[in-house]
């Protein structure tokens, strides 16, 4: 990929990014709902939980965020070979 392809996909990867966070976020929050029945996913601080819900949904957050992104960035990737026939770094 050419140093102006590189450039120029900068801001569009941050901008799949952020949207990629808000997303996973708000999918994390429905899945816990319906896994746990509750409406609200347990601080690490949470002095009312136990360490295996805190982990449970820590575990399950990072398990979702990781999939979104990595959802996100192949399709953004792929986009950007489609568009300019080369694939981002």
């Amino acid at each position: 990929m050419s140093k102006v392809s590189k450039i120029a996909y900068k801001p569009v990867g941050l901008l799949l990014g952020a949207a990629a966070g808000a997303l996973a976020g708000f999918a994390f929050k429905e899945v816990w709902k319906v896994v746990s029945g509750d409406d609200d996913a347990p601080n690490a601080t949470d002095e009312e939980r136990g360490w295996g819900e805190v982990l449970a949904a820590a575990a399950l957050q990072g398990l979702i965020f990781a999939v979104v992104k990595a959802a996100v960035d192949r399709g953004g990737a792929t986009g950007v070979r489609k568009l300019t026939g080369q694939w981002p770094n």
